[in-house]
């Protein structure tokens, strides 16, 4: 009888010793981190940057297509510097093939770097980034749909995880009076975008558009929001110069010049 209890005890112990191992597999497994460059940002981010193999939610700050389309080019830069090395290739599931390609390519994810996966429907838009990510070869994964419940972020979540594959879910307004980020979701951090007025300039011209960046909410951190200029040709994102500094700096050329 004796004997029997040791030899459930050792089972037992080895057992638990398992689940610990499969519990813990996923937080101890080293996984890239892309980071922002700006130090402002990053140390607010509990992993210095975005986790590489990952869910990450971006939604519009309103119900607007100058909102929207900040959204769209902020997850747009990300891509395009997760595929920046050669042969990096974005996919983008989507059901309506409404993307602004010359706008994208202004961010740096150009036609050489996306390929476009259409969808009759979010269900299928779903399926197919998860498809995407499973296979492990695409540099970033975005989908951008209306309804995503909590299993389906679930299960993008696993699939990003086995893939190593970051996945970007756009997250598009149904009705202007509900946040789309209110639905619940297991993704690592949850992003609002919106555009603010550009820094005004020293002299006559359009300044470089700034976005609102407002994270709501990720795993491990705080909650925070700030102003930066938006993705330049290689998809990295600013912060504003003060409109005085940039006043010294084109004194400086002039000077130069003469």
């Amino acid at each position: 009888m004796l004997a029997a209890t040791a030899l459930a005890d050792t089972d037992r112990t080895r057992l638990l010793a398992q689940l610990r191992a499969q519990v813990d597999a996923p937080s101890s497994r080293r996984t890239e981190v892309l980071p922002f460059g700006i130090e402002v940002l990053d140390d607010r981010l509990a992993g210095g940057g975005l986790d590489a193999a990952a869910l990450h939610e971006v939604s519009a700050g309103s119900p607007t297509l100058g909102d929207d389309a900040a959204a769209t080019l902020f997850v747009a830069g990300i891509a395009a510097r997760f595929a920046e090395q050669p042969g990096g290739t974005a996919v983008w599931a989507l059901t309506r093939l409404d993307l602004y390609a010359p706008g994208l390519e202004q961010a740096g994810l150009g036609p050489d770097r996306l390929l476009y996966a259409e969808a009759r429907d979010d269900v299928m838009a779903l399926a197919l980034a998860e498809d995407a990510l499973r296979d492990g070869s695409f540099a970033a994964v975005i989908a951008e749909v209306k309804v995503a419940d909590q299993t389906a972020t679930r299960r993008l979540q696993l699939a990003a995880c086995d893939g190593a594959t970051p996945m970007f879910l756009l997250r598009r307004w149904r009705k202007t009076a509900r946040d789309p980020l209110d639905q619940l979701s297991t993704a690592m951090t949850r992003w609002r975008i919106g555009c603010v007025p550009s820094v005004r300039l020293p002299h006559a011209g359009v300044g470089r558009a700034c976005w609102s960046v407002e994270l709501a909410r990720q795993r491990g951190g705080n909650p925070f929001s700030l102003i930066v200029e938006a993705c330049d040709d290689t998809g990295r994102l600013a912060l504003p110069a003060a409109a005085s500094d940039r006043a010294i700096a084109a004194d400086r050329a002039a000077n130069q010049a003469a």
